[in-house]
């Protein structure tokens, strides 16, 4: 949905409540950050319309979503507690650490097997994110697994 749809985001930030990580974290956070603003579905429910900007930030273990109007008119807060989202983080880190080390010394059939679980855990997390959003933001899944990542990246230290 790039381009002028009105239930879009055009911009993503992060609060300094974040913190800030080592390159090759920023980086991944940049490029996760730009691959959701390039394309995404993503609608406030009961809202007219935007374009919208998202600051994500984190609030006593919770993931806070403030969503404004372009103008930085708000529009809605909502907050996730990141308790459900912890095994398949920590599932996801450690399937992505194996991917790595087979890329390096492993068949292309083990290399697609582990890939292939990757993917699976990451559509676990994707969906959990959208159950969680449900009744109060609509997205679609390839928006919520680019969020998803945004969220991976948002707890990966490098």
């Amino acid at each position: 949905m790039a381009g002028g749809g009105k239930f879009r985001l055009s911009e993503v930030t992060l609060d300094d409540s974040i913190g800030r990580s080592t390159p090759d974290v920023e980086h991944e956070r940049a490029v996760a950050i730009f691959d959701l603003v390039e394309e995404n579905s993503f609608e406030p429910v009961g809202h007219e319309g935007g374009p919208y900007t998202l600051k994500l930030s984190l609030v006593d273990s919770k993931l806070v979503f403030s969503v404004a109007l372009e103008n930085g008119e708000p529009v809605a807060t909502h907050i996730l507690s990141l308790t459900p989202f912890r095994r398949i983080i920590k599932d996801y880190f450690m399937i992505c650490e194996s991917y790595y080390e087979a890329i390096r010394s492993s068949t292309p059939s083990q290399i697609e097997a582990i890939d292939m679980g990757r993917r699976g855990v990451h559509n676990e997390g994707s969906q959990t994110l959208m159950d969680r959003l449900d009744g109060k933001i609509k997205i679609d899944f390839d928006t919520a697994r680019r969020l998803f990542t945004l969220v991976c990246v948002l707890h990966w230290r490098g």
